[in-house]
């Protein structure tokens, strides 16, 4: 069961790190560098099969497919980003049942109303922590150990720190299996939500609100896992725009068997 083996990877010492698939290609590459994990990235999603930006223009239903691709294309354990889980507490519940029977190791809540943004984007509005709670708990009880909870709060960006931090905690007290504050400002505010908030998560935005910084600094504050969302659509968005600027019969290292290899062409059914 990839719960199972999740819960396994985050047993170890160290840093897990998670980078970002956003098709069934890149989550196959992941795979195959020897990554035991990914992340499915929201804003990946809504970027490769939109074209749009991330925006909370991904419904309930198009995310639920997106994730059961890529779940299907490979074996290794997937965290799946489910925005605000589309709705008040029941729509919560049922995103996570939907997303944990799609093949979600662990499953991604946060507490922006909806329309959400991405986390590093100005205009982000957060529901009441209340009913964010609530939000968890709704999760917590509907994944019954099917799948993983990631707990996210955005009130760094509305609220300040102290309020992201006593949502943090209130997130880790509903029974969240990982606790997620988006965008801290600096090296002081990551080593107070690694220290205050454990256990956590870390999200590395290259251009984003959050110092960047080694996985060894995220582990010694106390960060048990590292995403890394768009890490991997930047180079691709790079690669397919520097090739269109000069468009011509392609010549670099990847070629068509390797390819078709990296789909299963010749060792799958």
């Amino acid at each position: 069961m990839s719960t199972d083996t999740l819960r396994a990877l985050l047993d170890r010492p160290g840093l897990l790190r998670l980078p970002g698939v956003y098709d069934g290609l890149s989550a196959r590459l992941a795979e195959r560098a020897g990554f035991p994990a990914a992340y499915v990235t929201g804003f990946g999603a809504a970027a490769s099969r939109l074209g749009m930006p991330d925006l909370g223009l991904m419904s309930f239903k198009e995310m639920l497919d997106h994730v059961a691709a890529l779940a299907d294309a490979v074996a290794i354990p997937l965290v799946a980003d489910a925005d605000t889980g589309y709705g008040g507490a029941r729509n919560v519940a049922r995103t996570v049942r939907a997303f944990a029977k799609a093949g979600a190791a662990a499953v991604q809540i946060e507490d922006q109303a909806w329309p959400k943004r991405c986390g590093h984007t100005e205009g982000k509005r957060v529901v009441p922590r209340e009913e964010a709670v609530d939000r968890v708990k709704a999760a917590v009880d509907a994944a019954a150990g099917r799948a993983l909870v990631v707990a996210r709060t955005d009130a760094r960006a509305t609220d300040g720190i102290e309020e992201a931090l006593a949502r943090g905690r209130a997130f880790a007290g509903a029974g969240a299996d990982l606790v997620f504050v988006e965008a801290p400002r600096s090296r002081e505010e990551l080593a107070r939500v690694g220290r205050e908030a454990a256990p956590q998560v870390v999200n590395v935005l290259e251009g984003g609100a959050t110092p960047v910084l080694t996985p060894e600094e995220y582990a010694a504050f106390g960060f048990r896992v590292a995403i890394y969302p768009l890490t991997l659509l930047y180079a691709a968005a790079r690669a397919v725009r520097d090739r269109l600027a000069a468009f011509e019969p392609w010549d670099g290292p990847l070629d068509f068997t390797e390819l078709r290899d990296t789909l299963g062409w010749f060792t799958e059914p």
